[in-house]
């Protein structure tokens, strides 16, 4: 049986699959496979599947903090978002989800089930997954603040690894340092709170965030971490680079840690504006700009 017969057992394949079509940027080259798993069980089997044939592979949530090369990817993407998604909440505040589930739903079904915690997602187009694996944070709240453990593939085999082993930081964990570890789930433990206050307090953030960010743009969120004593977006501007534009990408003129399609912006241009900004702000301040989006399929 060939690969892609294989694949089509346990998932939704997709064959020669742009990869500008699964990432918020909307930037990427084309994959050989782009696969659903349909459960954890066709998940496994595909890992399996894999690992024997010397497969290369990468896993997929949203997509939203990607900045994904030009070249043609050969290898397999492992897609979670569209079957990994259930989630429950128990009369603790405890919540239960899988990785693929979206973060902002979460958010909107915490609110809806009057538990406060995660208000500061509510805003934060990625998965579950995505904010363990980079300890996703905003309005100074992190996801870490409410793991309690995260279910974890590595060596072959699942296991529940509490949070204390997970080396959470800003903007860092454990995962980071460890590629071949996957998230499949965590359980997270939220407070009771006021409906009607989580509610006003996430529209009012909202609106915020709609009048000081280019969500009209292909974007993959904030583009560096805030060094230590620093604000990215205000060092950015402050080397003249708000607007600057490459090709078809630009920095937003709106918020300056922000990089926007402007439309067919190519990885290239992109990673060349992160570098220039890199460049030019350790030059002016000796400060080193640290990314925030992952770069996927780079030769370097």
């Amino acid at each position: 049986m060939n690969l892609f017969n294989h694949l089509q057992q346990y998932g939704d394949v997709l064959c020669n699959e742009s990869l500008a079509k699964h990432t918020t940027f909307r930037i990427g080259g084309e994959c050989d496979y782009f696969v659903y798993p349909k459960n954890i069980i066709c998940f496994l089997r595909v890992m399996q599947l894999l690992k024997e044939e010397g497969i290369p592979y990468r896993i997929f949530g949203k997509g939203s903090n990607l900045l994904c090369s030009d070249e043609a990817y050969h290898g397999v993407i492992l897609c979670l978002d569209r079957y990994f998604n259930n989630f429950y909440f128990e009369e603790d505040g405890t919540l239960l989800a899988e990785a693929g589930c979206s973060i902002i739903l979460l958010a909107q079904e915490a609110m809806r089930h009057s538990f406060s915690g995660l208000e500061f997602a509510s805003g934060i187009p990625g998965t579950l997954g995505g904010a363990l694996y980079m300890n996703a944070g905003a309005y100074k709240s992190e996801i870490a603040s409410f793991v309690k453990e995260v279910l974890v593939y590595r060596e072959e085999r699942l296991e529940w690894i509490p949070k204390e082993d997970l080396e959470y930081a800003y903007r860092h964990s454990i995962f980071q340092m460890h590629p071949d570890w996957h998230i499949l789930g965590a359980k997270l433990k939220l407070e009771k709170g006021d409906q009607r206050e989580i509610r006003t307090l996430m529209d009012s953030r909202r609106v915020r965030r709609m009048e000081s960010q280019p969500l009209d743009k292909p974007n993959c969120g904030s583009v560096f971490r805030n060094p230590d004593m620093y604000q990215a977006w205000k060092l950015i501007e402050e080397i003249g680079y708000r607007g600057k534009k490459i090709g078809g990408a630009m920095v937003s003129d709106k918020h300056a840690n922000f990089i926007v399609n402007m439309g067919g912006a190519k990885a290239s241009e992109v990673d060349q504006l992160i570098h220039e900004i890199q460049d030019a702000i350790y030059e002016r301040y000796g400060v080193q700009m640290i990314t925030e989006v992952e770069k996927f399929n780079w030769k370097d």
